[in-house]
C-alpha cells in the first residue's frame, strides 16, 4: 500500500507532534511518503531578516531574496529536523526536495490576482524515484522545493506537491494530517464528505479556519483523479479513521461516525 502524508509546517512547530508523528511512521506497515510545509518558521526567519511576509489569495509571494529563505528553511532546517527525528527512532528515512533528481518538475504559476514570483506548480514527478526507496524500505521526506527545467527552482505549496506525488505513483491514499481527527460537526466525526455537503459546512460556518483549505485541497485531489484522500490527526491515521472525501454524492447518518469528545472543527493551515 502507498501512502502519502502531507504534514502542516505549523504541526511540525509541536516538539510533542513530531514526537508523535515519528512513532506513528515507524509502526505502518510500509513506509509512507511525507511532503511537508514549513509556513509559519518561513515568515519568522524573513521577519528575522527584516524582509515582509507578503501573500496574494493565501500564497506566499516568493522573490529572489524570499526564495532564499524558502529553501534555507523547507529544504534545510525543517527537512532535516523532520529526517533527523526519523532516523533516531530507527525509520530509514531520507531528505530531499523536489529539485534532487529532478524528482518534482514545476512551472511558474500565473495567478490572476498578481505576479508570485517564484512560486510553481507541479508538472511532472519521476514516480520511479520514490518507488525505487518505497521498494528498498526507505521513508522519502520531501520540501516543496521544485526543479524548473531549465536550472530555475520554484517554491510550490505542499499540497500540491504532495497531490502531484499521489497522482503519479497511483497511490491508495493521499493523508492530509490535521490537529483535529477530521471533519466534525458538532461533536460527530464525518466518515465521508463529498462537494457538495462540503461547500455547505463552509458556507455554514461548520468547516472554518485552517480546515477550509484541507477540505477544498483534498476535493481538488480526488476530482484530478487521486484514488481516495483522508483528513485525519495522527491517532487516526494509526487507526485508519478520519474523513474520507470523496468525487461521489452521499447523504445520510451513515456518513457520521461515532461521537468524537473535547475537538472542534477548525485546524491550523500553512
Amino acid at each position: 500500500m502507498i501512502q502519502v502524508l502531507k504534514i502542516g509546517g505549523n504541526e511540525l512547530d509541536d516538539p510533542g507532534f513530531v514526537k508523535q508523528l515519528v512513532q506513528v511512521v515507524k509502526d505502518l506497515p510500509a513506509p509512507p511518503i511525507l511532503v511537508h510545509g514549513g509556513g509559519k518558521e518561513i515568515s519568522n526567519l524573513q521577519e528575522r531578516l527584516g524582509l515582509e511576509p507578503r501573500y496574494v489569495d493565501g500564497l506566499r509571494v516568493t522573490d529572489d531574496e524570499s526564495l532564499e529563505v524558502v529553501q534555507m528553511v523547507l529544504a534545510g532546517r525543517v527537512n532535516k529536523r523532520l529526517v533527523s527525528a526519523l532516523i533516531a527512532q530507527g525509520v530509514d528515512a531520507f531528505g530531499m526536495s523536489g529539485i534532487d533528481r529532478s524528482a518534482v518538475k514545476a512551472e511558474k504559476l500565473h495567478h490572476p490576482s498578481g505576479d508570485l514570483g517564484w512560486v510553481g506548480h507541479v508538472t511532472a514527478v519521476r514516480a520511479e524515484v520514490f518507488l525505487s526507496m518505497l521498494e528498498h524500505g526507505i521513508t522519502p521526506v520531501l520540501s516543496p522545493i521544485c526543479w524548473g527545467g531549465d536550472g530555475s527552482i520554484f517554491n510550490v505549496n505542499a499540497d500540491n506537491v504532495a497531490e502531484g506525488v499521489a497522482l503519479a505513483l497511483g497511490a491508495d491514499m493521499l493523508v492530509f494530517i490535521s490537529n483535529v481527527p477530521g471533519v466534525l460537526v458538532g461533536d460527530r466525526l464525518l466518515e465521508r464528505l463529498d462537494p457538495a455537503r462540503a461547500e455547505a459546512l463552509i458556507a455554514d460556518g461548520t468547516v472554518s479556519g485552517g480546515m477550509i483549505p484541507k477540505v477544498r485541497s483534498a476535493l481538488e485531489s480526488v476530482a484530478r483523479g487521486v484514488s481516495a484522500v483522508r483528513i485525519t490527526n495522527l491517532q487516526g491515521l494509526r487507526q485508519g479513521t478520519g474523513t474520507v472525501v470523496t468525487r461521489a454524492t452521499g447523504t445520510g447518518p451513515e456518513h457520521d461516525a461515532a461521537t468524537v469528545d473535547g475537538t472542534t472543527s477548525t485546524s491550523n493551515a500553512d
